[in-house]
């Protein structure tokens, strides 16, 4: 299962605030297998079917795919000086 780092759990508690999700909301990450990649969003609840992590009120959706792909990972985040937010993720040992 996914984990998430102390920060990706401030980071993505500061952004569902922020960005008034409510209180089902979090962060949705999807797998596009055809081109390879991962999309990231906040939405206000999961989608059926989505596996859900929830850290101390973070929360991440996972559909099917990103959830296979991401097992055994943790998620980690970082915001820059300009307040742009970037994930990354890392096989746990």
């Amino acid at each position: 299962m996914l984990t998430m780092t102390d920060n990706a759990v401030m980071v993505i508690r500061d952004l569902a605030y922020q960005q008034d999700v409510g209180e089902a909301g979090g962060l949705r990450i999807a797998a596009d297998t055809q081109a390879g990649s991962l999309s990231i969003e906040l939405v206000p609840q999961p989608v059926q079917g989505d596996q859900v992590v929830d850290n101390q009120g973070a929360r991440i959706f996972l559909d099917t795919d990103a959830a296979q792909l991401l097992n055994d990972t943790s998620v980690d985040a970082t915001v820059d000086d300009e307040g742009i937010v970037q994930f990354g993720f890392t096989e746990k040992e």
